[in-house]
């Protein structure tokens, strides 16, 4: 077990390489100035020139990008431009916000996908199979911001159940952790259906019914484990997808979290706080992955010794 995780943790490292390198040069091509914007309307070339030098704003890309992991590395993301507080300070403080939101979400994602996949295919062909999968077909076709104003036009403005915006009580976390959560049940739901349908078609299966097994013995002992890993995949993927996904639903229920944060960075062009937003959640996208490794390897030993 040991050395399964080790060598996922290895390659983890090309991967945390590429996302840095990839995110320090879509921010470095983007357009604007930031040196200019923190100057001001009024300052001169020189000012400009000065704080580039301040920055290293001055220097070639390759040079930046090193000095830049060489920081990270230290664990200094740097500083903000707008805030002159530390990029850790800043994204550590909205972190917390961006974990309750995804955790609940998933939760509610993983609770409703998955309990609807077993009982569609256990009934196959009934008219719950086919309301359930249309429902979660709507659920992956629906953007999660148009999602999300829907739930605040009909819950928080014409029914006046929920708050529209903000962060404090649980009522505020409903509304932005279902719109989030939606697209993610109806991924979970159509993946254990099929996952379990294909399961429940292998001949151990049909032996266990003729030996007498009740039915819940069969589907819960014998089939839904056995139908785990590919379901399990997924919700690991959508945990990850939900960290990032985030900034939409933050954006529009005015959520204070790193999504939001990384919204407000990008229209004041405050590169390090974006890169320290976007190392955030690549890493959170890393660590995902290799627990549902880890996982894989405790559900299923025969991975391990591949």
């Amino acid at each position: 077990m040991l050395q399964h995780i080790a060598r996922r943790l290895l390659y983890l490292i090309p991967i945390f390489f590429g996302v840095t390198f990839i995110s320090f040069s879509i921010l470095q091509l983007s357009p604007g100035d930031p040196a200019e914007l923190l100057a001001g309307e009024d300052a001169t070339q020189k000012d400009i020139d000065a704080i580039r030098q301040r920055y290293g704003l001055d220097k070639p890309f390759l040079v930046q990008y090193v000095v830049y992991i060489k920081n990270v590395s230290h664990g200094d993301l740097g500083t903000s431009l707008r805030t002159q507080r530390t990029v850790i300070r800043e994204v550590l403080a909205r972190y917390p916000a961006t974990i309750e939101l995804a955790g609940v979400s998933v939760i509610i994602a993983s609770i409703i996908g998955f309990f609807t996949g077993i009982i569609a295919a256990n009934h196959q062909n009934s008219f719950f199979d086919y309301g359930s999968m249309v429902v979660s077909l709507f659920g992956i076709s629906m953007p999660i911001f148009w999602l999300g104003l829907m739930a605040m036009l009909v819950f928080a403005v014409m029914l006046g159940w929920f708050p529209a915006v903000g962060r404090g009580t649980l009522a505020h976390l409903v509304l932005p952790a279902i719109s989030l959560g939606a697209n993610s049940a109806a991924v979970i739901a159509r993946m254990t259906r099929s996952s379990l349908l294909e399961v429940i078609r292998q001949d151990y299966i049909q032996t266990a019914r003729a030996k007498g097994l009740a039915e819940r013995v069969v589907l819960y002992k014998h089939a839904v484990r056995n139908a785990l890993i590919p379901v399990i995949t997924v919700m690991g993927m959508q945990f990850g997808y939900l960290l990032s996904g985030s900034v939409l639903t933050e954006t529009v229920f005015a959520w204070p979290g790193v999504g939001r944060l990384m919204v407000q960075s990008i229209y004041a062009r405050d590169y390090p706080v974006v890169q320290g937003a976007i190392l955030l959640v690549a890493i959170n996208f890393m660590l995902v992955n290799l627990f549902v490794d880890v996982l894989y390897a405790y559900i299923n030993p025969r991975i391990r010794l591949e």
